[in-house]
């Protein structure tokens, strides 16, 4: 490629911005403290969301785990992020 001339074409890096750091919203409290183990099932459940590029759009992923059994015991999609989701087992 060098010595005709050819160079790939390098696509340019993309900023993803995935919070919002500027807001008055309160902080939740930090339960846990890093004490993540737990004695016995349905005493601690994590959660976490994550997000999908797909043809259509953004797929939203939320997922709760229980920490005891590191199992997902819930999980709910949709295309936009909003404070009630039909949570499914």
């Amino acid at each position: 490629m060098r010595r005709h001339g050819i160079r790939a074409i390098m696509a340019k890096p993309r900023r993803v911005r995935t919070t919002d750091s500027r807001h008055d919203f309160p902080i939740a409290p930090n339960l846990l403290e890093r004490n993540f183990i737990t004695a016995a099932p349905n005493q601690i459940w994590l959660a976490d969301i994550t997000y999908v590029e797909t043809k259509q759009g953004w797929l939203y992923l939320a997922t709760l785990m229980d920490l005891y059994s590191r199992k997902i015991v819930g999980w709910a999609m949709a295309d936009h992020l909003a404070r009630n989701c039909q949570w499914r087992p």
